[in-house]
Order: C-alpha cells, then structure tokens, then sequence
C-alpha cells in the first residue's frame, strides 16, 4: 500500500489571480442584485401589492406639532459624530490587531502600574468618552428643540410604511420624500435603532471593557461579565459600520446636493453650499486619520497620565 501523499501547499496568490477573483466577485454581486431587483419589480407589481403601495405609501405622518427642517446644531453634531465615529472603529480594529504596543499609557493616581493600557487603547477610550457626549448633548437638544417626534416611531404604521419604503429601495424606485419634513418610515426605524439601541449598547459595552470599571465589585462583575460585553460590542462596530455604507450610499443616490445641504447647511435647497462644508469635514476627517499616531498622541496622553514604552 502506498503512503498517503502530504498535503499540497498553495502559496500567496498572484496579482493576475487576484484580479480574476475580484472580477468573478464583482460580477457576481451584479449579478446577483440585478436578480433581486427584478424579483422585488415583480413582486411589487402583483394587484395585492399595488393595494399595499397605496395604503402604506413609505411615510408615516408626523404629529402635527413636529418641527419642519433641520436646525444648524444638527449639522455640527453630525460631523462631530462622523468625526468621531470613524476614529473610533479604526482605533478599535487597530487595538485588536495590536500585539506590540508602541507606547503604554498608565494614569496619573497609579501605583505599582495598575491601570496600564497601550497607548492605542487609551486613544479608544478618549474618544469613546468624547463620543458619548456629544451623544448626550445630541439626545437632549433632540428633546429640547422637538426633533425627536422626526426619529422615534409613534404608531405602529411605521412598520408596514417601512416595509413598503424597503421594497421601492430594492427595486430601484426610490420612495418619494422630502427629508427636510419627514424622513420615510424605514429610516425613522433605522436611526431610531442606532439613536437609542445600537449607541447605548456600544457605551454600556465599552464602559464595561474599559479601566473605568470598578474590578473589584465582584458582584457587579458576576451580574455582568466582561466576557458578555465583549460578544456584544464588536457586532455593533459591525452595525455601525454597515449603517453608515448603507447611510452614505443613499445620500449620494437620491439627491446629492439637496441630502448634503439638509445635514450639513441646514437649509432646504440644490446649492453647493453644503456639499463644500461636506468636502471640508472630510478633509478634517482624514487629517484626523493621518495625526493619529503614536508621536502625535504620546504628548497629548501625558496630559493626563504617564507615557512610556
């Protein structure tokens, strides 16, 4: 009998390989969406669904004391959010990355190095807590001012509307809307998801993770296990993440100028106002992405604790 021959190794694979793949890849995806959109066209074409259209249009209406447009503290609180936001998933994927620390961070009050985190973790947890408040200051002007009444589903049309609104999306018939009055149903019950479930989430995870918990409250930690928060917290990256593809995909697609200068210029107009004040927060966005290093964050760290390597 003949031994049983080793199992082959197949290397790295070449650029020409590459390059097939992410052709077959591309092509698949077109391919498989161009499927899923002439099956929800035809789906949505039948009689039953046509009476469905007509009775959930995709817009729930507003109580009548709903504010119209958006105010000027939005726009800013939705490039602090970006702002943030983006620095704190790529400070969380580099902090699951790391194996050697450039630099470790250990606070001021610590005795004998308790308390010593790496210098990335550290940059986290800055802007996690710079995040959650602008999330405070966000939920309470959203409060204030009425603006909740245009993200927190008040009626239970907002589920058929949003399904109706999810269907026209799929088939490439956009639902028709004006964000500067109401938003569709499915994207009330999409912020009012990342507003009030997938933000706490993240904050209560995070804080959990975080040396701002108590170690040595053995019940808090027996009710609450860290192992609990650590199965949570990377899904809701991934939530985030995917919210804000999907997000920016359709405010380029279904009227670039008129979305940008409703988030960013708060007015309601086809100007190129907003799209530059878009353009500039990107630009700080990447200057951002590039200072964020180890040289660059080490002085701003000693600050407020100690820095070493």
């Amino acid at each position: 009998m003949l031994p049983p021959s080793a199992p082959t190794r197949r290397g790295p694979l070449s650029p020409k390989q590459w390059a097939g793949a992410s052709v077959v890849g591309v092509l698949a995806i077109i391919g498989a969406a161009t499927i899923v959109v002439q099956l929800t066209r035809w789906f949505i074409g039948l009689d039953f669904m046509q009476d469905f259209l007509a009775s959930y249009p995709g817009e729930t209406h507003l109580p009548q004391n709903a504010p119209v447009g958006l105010p000027a503290w939005l726009g800013w609180q939705h490039f602090f959010n970006a702002f943030l936001i983006v620095l704190i998933i790529r400070s969380g994927l580099q902090v699951r990355a790391e194996k050697r620390p450039a630099a470790y961070w250990t606070p001021r009050w610590s005795k004998n190095g308790r308390g010593k985190i790496s210098l990335t973790l550290w940059f986290h947890q800055a802007l996690d807590i710079l995040w959650l408040v602008n999330g405070l200051v966000f939920v309470v002007l959203l409060f204030a001012t009425g603006q909740w009444m245009r993200v927190v589903p008040t009626s239970w049309e907002y589920l058929p509307n949003a399904i109706s609104a999810g269907l026209q999306y799929l088939s490439l018939e956009w639902p028709l809307e004006n964000g500067w009055v109401n938003y569709n149903s499915l994207q009330v019950l999409a912020y009012f998801a990342t507003i009030f479930i997938a933000a706490p989430l993240a904050a209560l995870t995070g804080v959990r993770m975080s040396g701002l918990w108590p170690k040595q409250a053995t019940t808090l930690n027996r009710i609450y296990p860290v192992e609990w928060a650590r199965a949570v917290h990377f899904p809701v990256m991934l939530y985030f993440v995917a919210f804000i593809v999907v997000h920016v995909v359709l405010v380029f697609t279904t009227g670039l100028l008129r979305n940008l200068n409703h988030m960013y210029a708060a007015r309601d107009a086809d100007d190129w106002l907003g799209f530059w004040i878009f353009v500039a927060s990107l630009v700080a966005i990447a200057a951002a992405w590039v200072a964020a290093r180890p040289t660059v964050l080490a002085p701003i760290a000693a600050l407020f604790g100690k820095v070493g390597r």
